[in-house]
């Protein structure tokens, strides 16, 4: 699975659902669920979604509940558990790891199995304060995807703030 374009990480709130449905219609190309309750019945809610629309979901920090769900993966942070472990667990799925802007936690994420940066050899995720307006220079700078949550879910037209990511990408 190649992937590259529109990051999108699921917000919090009443209105999120119908929020995620016009994210999806603009052209996102991942989707993270991550969310402070760890709701089963939320996160089946959203795979689903997203399964409509042919985009894969990546489970934060809960392997376990990725594999419950048919999720395409999951993504573990800096205290989220052994990154070998997860790998194990989820063979080929997408195995995402937070690596803080340290290049050896990078290499030791990439040789324990989860995803690499450029020069390793798969795709690169540019996460925190992306907007639209520095997007060109993060994608020049070598991001393949673009992790997003308030300039996506807080813009007046998120279909079309969506969308515009996208066109980036082309």
């Amino acid at each position: 699975m190649k992937l590259r374009g529109l990051y999108a990480v699921t917000p919090e709130g009443e209105d999120s659902e119908r929020k995620l449905r016009l994210a999806l219609e603009g052209g996102i190309a991942l989707l993270q669920y991550r969310s402070k309750r760890r709701d089963r019945a939320q996160a089946a809610a959203v795979v689903r979604l997203a399964r409509e629309f042919g985009v894969p979901v990546i489970i934060n920090d809960d392997v376990k509940l990725a594999l419950e769900l048919g999720a395409a993966g999951a993504h573990l942070g800096r205290d989220d558990g052994d990154i070998g472990g997860a790998r194990a667990r989820l063979g080929s799925r997408i195995l995402g790891a937070s690596c803080y802007d340290d290049l050896g936690r990078a290499r030791a994420a990439v040789a324990e199995g989860a995803g690499e940066a450029k020069t390793l050899g798969v795709p690169l995720a540019a996460i925190g304060g992306v907007t639209l307006e520095n997007a060109p220079q993060l994608i020049a700078a070598g991001a393949d995807l673009l992790a997003v949550i308030s300039d996506l879910f807080d813009a007046p037209d998120i279909r079309a703030r969506a969308a515009a990511y996208g066109k980036l990408f082309t």
